[in-house]
């Protein structure tokens, strides 16, 4: 039997925990008239009191309590009340003979028709959980999954350490087979290439880790390394089809730990384990390098063309002083031609006496030079970068699996004719070479008199298909960012049978949803048009001109701020690394960073805790080693590789946010049922400097965006990094995928965070949007019918009437896509980049666009009518805003740029920060009620109206620098805390019109 372990001690105890609500007690406590007719056939009041116990943990749980389990004391309390029994007879029972016991319990078998948990019923369950074991290595889902069969088949439950060896058991046959599997197609060719991988020498790494080295600088010589690397797997051959043999979820797993491990780790493991893993790792591999050539051909384009933006505006600044010399000078000549004519003077002799012919005909050719078309429209000189564009594309479209949808197949056609001149070495491009795809602005430049021009035809084509690639017209097999759309969603028969009960909260009925939407949009247009028609909406003036929505008066009291200021000059002076252990100690969040490989090991807390500091405050692994006694930069580097990831950082934030989430003063703030996000821009820099792209709203530096979602309460529950694409790409993420207990209902974002697509799937999926639009007067009301039966808003409703036959067309799909979202089997954000992407007459994109725009006017009709919704969104803005603040100061080091080449490295700078503001939110909460508890006692009475305004966001009482020393003797004992500053309270009572 395995003696591995796969439970930690939470999940052990939890997993046979009892309910802790009143009501749950009371109805275990329940019996029926034979139960207590049962009952009360023992004599004893503790033999009573004992079988009783024994027939309520059989009947409710599964399992009987004994002296290792004892029954909990409330429900102890309720089968003592409902026998009418003292509550401390249950000690009596277990002193007594252990065959009454046994005796009581072989009645209660007989009675409850369950039967004992055996060797052969052991064997059943391994053989009913191996399936599971080859989806996940998660051991109390097998372990629940264990409980639930048991209960299901009548068998008690036995001892925890015995559900843990069978789950063990059946994990490691899971093992087996999944090692199994990924080995039998495997020949000895491919395994003796497999074990190549690993080979090194003293001066070179091997050939896997150079295959998983990130892509550089965004460069030709790069995209061809990376294509190298692609090519090096495909010249593997690894069988077709092997990483669908296994589930997803153990591929990517036993890829990700393949890709943790040195070379030198995976030699040391038996040969079946190190080829599967091997093969894990390629073909994750394989399908990042897929991506991720696409991405850099994407962003090579994108550079290409701002370049040559940037080069056509040089020039036009260059010569632009020559330009309005020339424009002058033909003024002169016009007007000297212009007096020649009324005087019936010589033509000729008026343009000498203003300029010689000779240098006449030498301007005429100067301005012609002038007047070329690619020194106004960056499209003619693109194809000075040609060379760059042809030194890997070649080689990429030999290397992509492209396939079109029949509205891209044009487009196809062309890069089929492009790889074909490649192969030949063509230098014209045939006259039956596809031109349907080229748009409108290209074909001046394809398309010239002496035929198609090869360069501008290359060009037009590739950049389509960075278009295409991205909507879903044209998708690459092996890909996971560009494959074919319909598989990003629910499988049609799946979906079916979800249909009758989808977990949406709108109807599957088209006509009954439709009905209920179109309702309440007239409703209220008849509301909002009639307090118009009477200048009654609050603050809000419509007009022929348009809206005008007046600023928002400053509703903050006057004694907001010196009662904030005097609660921060309470408060202690900690160190940030005393913040973190201090936090820890109440929450225990480090339990949640797991080793990779088996979700049960813990790392050293003070290592873990420094390698989440280095994270969060930007310093990185060597200078926190150095800033960090007891620590090496080896040892925290291993924590790293080993127990830091996405989702142990999500899991630890999580438990943060639900602590915040269960204090008193935060309740002030909110019920946790609103939120706002938004993205904080970081210049990169060095290394990660390659990584960023600019985004023109942030100005011409690189850059990444670190995504944040906050909670009402000041707690950050999610984060993400984004480039490039607007903010409401990701709005989505953060409200569906995080882990914490908030049941958020109405989320706010500024003008970057919304659009009519992100409108519909909120709306489908549960959600109130509410965005701060800052260009709402440009925004139009859209309506079924004409605007002038809404006189008073005449001005503000677009002439597009709502088009709800492409609605209900595409009804049957929209529902499809919010279920695919919401069940997790693909991401919001990567759909909603998608559908952006779509061309105009993509149904679906067309469908949710008409939905978002019900939505949307339906917000805005509720922003014109409803000042409270304008203040609790600039409320919740203003929260994300004090909390990108805090973000600015904690993330210092390194002049706040993120200089890290890898992605994941980077989402951990992103992981690491929000941790860390979380924690110094959560900790500010905690001391800010003992202060104001504090002033309380000292007599100053505190109108509690002004606690909703207090923020727990600040950090000037914080030490972020210095040495980072971890003292275990400045931890405050279990209950305890640190004291308090000595409070100014008379100083402060005249501020605060107190006594």
């Amino acid at each position: 039997m395995a003696r591995r372990q796969i439970l930690s001690l939470s999940e052990r105890e939890s997993l046979l925990a009892l309910p802790d609500d009143e009501l749950a007690l009371t109805r275990m406590a329940y019996f029926s008239e034979h139960d207590l007719a049962l009952i009360s056939a023992h004599r004893k009041p503790a033999n009573r009191f004992g079988f009783a116990v024994l027939l309520c943990y059989l009947k409710n749980v599964g399992f009987a309590p004994d002296k290792k389990i004892p029954p909990s004391d409330e429900l102890l309390k309720h089968i003592a009340s409902r026998l009418k029994l003292t509550g401390d007879l249950w000690p009596a029972y277990l002193s007594g003979r252990e065959t009454t016991r046994r005796e009581h319990l072989t009645e209660l078998y007989r009675y409850l028709g369950v039967k004992a948990f055996t060797g052969k019923i052991q064997q059943d369950c391994i053989t009913h959980l191996l399936p599971m074991a080859t989806r996940t290595d998660k051991g109390i889902l097998l372990a629940e999954e264990l409980l639930v069969w048991l209960r299901k088949n009548n068998v008690i439950i036995p001892a925890i350490d015995v559900v843990e060896r069978t789950c063990a058991e059946a994990m490691a046959g899971g093992d087996k087979i999944v090692f199994q599997t990924l080995n039998a197609p495997l020949t000895p060719v491919h395994r003796d290439a497999l074990d190549r991988l690993l080979e090194s020498s003293d001066n070179q790494s091997s050939r896997l880790t150079w295959l998983l080295q990130p892509p550089g600088k965004i460069n030709g010589k790069n995209v061809l390394q990376h294509l190298d690397r692609l090519s090096s797997i495909e010249s593997l051959a690894l069988p077709e089809g092997i990483d669908r043999t296994i589930h997803q979820n153990r591929l990517l797993k036993l890829a990700r730990e393949g890709r943790k491990m040195s070379s030198r780790d995976l030699t040391r493991f038996s040969a079946a384990r190190r080829h599967a893993i091997l093969v894990c790792v390629l073909e994750e591999a394989r399908a990042t390098l897929t991506d991720e050539v696409i991405e850099l051909h994407e962003r090579m384009l994108n550079s290409l063309f701002s370049k040559a933006k940037r080069t056509q505006a040089e020039r036009l600044q260059q010569t632009g002083k020559l330009i309005q010399s020339k424009l002058r000078q033909y003024i002169d000549i016009g007007q000297a031609l212009s007096e020649a004519r009324d005087s019936g003077g010589d033509p000729w002799l008026a343009i000498e006496n203003i300029l010689p012919w000779p240098q006449f005909v030498a301007s005429l050719e100067e301005t012609r030079h002038l007047a070329r078309k690619n020194n106004f429209d960056p499209l003619h000189i693109i194809t000075e970068k040609y060379s760059t564009l042809r030194k890997y594309a070649p080689r990429m479209l030999s290397a992509l699996q492209l396939v079109a949808t029949p509205a891209a197949q044009p487009l196809a056609d062309a890069l089929v004719v492009i790889k074909d001149m490649y192969r030949k070495q063509s230098r014209k491009v045939p006259a039956t070479a596809p031109l349907e795809f080229v748009p409108e602005s290209w074909r001046k430049v394809v398309i010239t008199p002496a035929g198609i021009d090869r360069q501008y035809y290359e060009f037009c084509a590739l950049s389509e298909l960075k278009g295409a690639l991205r909507s879903g017209d044209i998708w690459v097999k092996g890909s996971r960012r560009y494959k074919n759309f319909d598989d990003y969603l629910i499988p049609e028969k799946d979906f079916d049978k979800l249909t009758p009960a989808l977990p949406l909260p709108v109807s599957a009925d088209y006509h009954e949803y439709i009905t209920s939407r179109m309702t309440l949009l007239q409703s209220r247009l008849e509301e909002v048009n009639a307090m118009a028609a009477l200048d009654e909406l609050p603050d809000v003036e419509i007009s022929d001109r348009g809206v005008k929505v007046s600023p928002l008066d400053n509703c903050v009291p006057v004694q907001v701020s010196p009662l904030a200021e005097l609660v921060y000059s309470m408060l202690p002076r900690p160190k940030i690394t005393e913040i973190l252990d201090e936090v820890n100690s109440w929450t225990t969040f480090t339990r949640h960073f797991s080793h990779i490989k088996n979700d049960i090991t813990r790392p050293d807390t003070r290592l873990l805790l420094t390698t989440i500091l280095a994270d969060g405050i930007n310093l990185g692994l060597t200078k926190m080693a150095e800033a960090c006694p007891g620590s090496t930069k080896s040892s925290l580097e291993d924590i790293q590789a080993w127990y830091i990831r996405d989702e142990t950082y999500s899991a630890a934030l999580a438990e943060l946010v639900n602590a915040q989430g269960k204090r008193p003063l935060a309740a002030f703030w909110g019920d946790g049922t609103t939120s706002s996000s938004d993205g904080q821009n970081f210049r990169t820099g060095s290394s990660g400097r390659y990584a960023g792209q600019v985004n023109p709203k942030y100005g011409q530096e690189p850059g990444r965006q670190f995504y944040t979602h906050i909670s009402d309460q000041y707690s950050p529950f999610y984060t993400c990094i984004i480039s490039r694409v607007r903010d409401s790409t990701h709005v989505l993420d953060g409200l569906l995928y995080h882990e914490s207990d908030l049941e958020i209902r109405e989320h706010y974002t500024d003008t970057a965070g919304f659009t009519d697509h992100v409108f519909a799937l909120m709306h489908l999926l549960g959600f109130a949007f509410c965005p701060r639009i800052r260009d709402l007067h440009d925004k139009k009301l859209f309506i079924k019918g004409k605007a002038d039966q809404y006189p008073a808003l005449q001005s503000l409703i677009s002439t597009t009437s709502l088009n709800l036959k492409e609605i209900e067309i595409h009804w049957r799909e929209v529902l499809r896509l919010a279920t695919s979202i919401k069940q997790g089997t693909v991401t919001a954000s990567l759909m909603l980049k998608k559908l952006a992407s779509y061309p105009k007459q993509n149904g679906l994109a067309k469908a949710l666009r008409e939905i978002g725009r019900i939505e949307r006017t339906l917000f805005m009709l509720d922003w014109f009518r409803d000042p409270a919704l304008r203040r609790r969104v600039q409320a919740g803005l203003n929260k994300g805003e004090a909390r990108n603040a805090l973000a600015r100061a904690v993330f210092m080091h390194r002049l706040g740029e993120i200089r890290d080449r890898k992605p994941e490295n980077q989402s951990y700078r992103a992981s690491g920060l929000t941790l860390l503001t979380a924690a110094i939110s959560l900790w500010n909460t905690v001391y800010m009620e003992r202060v104001i508890d504090a002033l309380k006692r000292k007599g100053l009475k505190i109108n509690e109206q002004l606690l909703s305004h207090l923020s727990p966001l600040g950090w000037e009482h914080i030490n972020l620098t210095g040495d980072y020393i971890w003292k275990s003797n400045r931890i405050p004992a279990s209950g305890k805390f640190r004291r308090l500053r000595p409070a100014k309270v008379e100083r402060s009572k005249n501020n605060l019109n107190v006594q």
